[in-house]
């Protein structure tokens, strides 16, 4: 008996579905070219981040060689063929021979260390540029799908009222569907901002690190042109990139200070010649 009224209650109980696409569909159009928005705007974000991350890491690994290799060359055309076609530093390089050939023009030496350095900013500005290429997206995915899913809400709420005034009561199935509409694209919009704010600040900050190692190289650039090859970077290896860690890390106290100071003499002591 007692299962025959728990049959005949489940068959008297109303069958309403309350779930993403009973609510989107409620919606209409509207409610669907709002989600439609969010989803090309999160997959844009996601195209952007994995690309950006696969193009600085490229740079950065093409940063090792120029680090290893391109400094133990006798010049820069020599050492620019050891560079990768269509990187950043073979661009600088690039760059940098071409207005090294065309400053012996100038007659002043000043406006020719001018025209120098004015190229290879005008190079490295260039390459940040290229770098920082799809960042604006994700900022404005990041300040604006929250509004977006937003937008949702406020048209779900409005929806939800209109029902309860036609209904002339406030009854759950009236509202459930527009209210959990409403709740639904509030979810997508921050699911959408927050992951494109935080590749926004990420890659951000690796354009940064890899700025600063462009700025460095352009100077060694344009050190070395000045001087016809006479100033320039000693390569890092293996061996010196450990011990240069391994310095890092030992405290400079006591009788460990002296150390680095006796090496850095001994590195800098000329040989002087007497005349007879």
């Amino acid at each position: 008996m007692i299962t025959n009224i728990l049959a005949v209650a489940g068959e008297a109980a109303p069958q309403n579905q309350f779930g993403f696409l009973e609510a989107m569909e409620q919606g209409g159009i509207i409610a669907w070219s709002i989600f439609g928005v969010l989803v090309i705007m999160s997959i844009g974000s996601f195209y952007i981040l994995f690309t950006k991350i696969f193009e600085q890491n490229k740079i950065m690994r093409q940063y090792k060689a120029v680090q290893s290799g391109f400094w133990r060359a006798n010049t820069l055309d020599e050492g620019s063929k050891k560079l990768e076609k269509n990187s950043a530093w073979r661009q600088l390089v690039d760059d940098a021979m071409d207005a090294r050939n065309s400053h012996t023009k100038m007659g002043d030496n000043l406006e020719a260390h001018d025209w120098l350095h004015g190229s290879l900013a005008r190079s490295e500005a260039a390459i940040n540029a290229r770098l920082a290429g799809g960042l604006p997206f994700l900022a404005t995915v990041g300040a604006t799908a929250p509004f977006v899913g937003l937008l949702g809400t406020v048209i779900g709420i409005y929806r939800a009222l209109i029902n309860i005034g036609l209904a002339g009561s406030a009854s759950i199935d009236k509202v459930a569907g527009p209210v959990g509409e409403a709740l639904i694209m509030t979810a997508i919009g921050l699911l959408v901002a927050v992951p494109a704010v935080f590749a926004y600040n990420y890659l951000q900050n690796r354009n940064k690190r890899i700025a600063e190692r462009l700025s460095g190289f352009s100077t060694a650039l344009l050190a070395n042109i000045s001087s016809n090859g006479a100033v320039k970077p000693e390569p890092m290896t293996a061996t010196s990139t450990a011990q240069a860690a391994k310095a890092t890390k030992t405290p400079t106290t006591g009788t460990s200070a002296a150390a680095p100071a006796g090496t850095t003499a001994s590195r800098t002591t000329t040989t002087t010649t007497t005349k007879r």
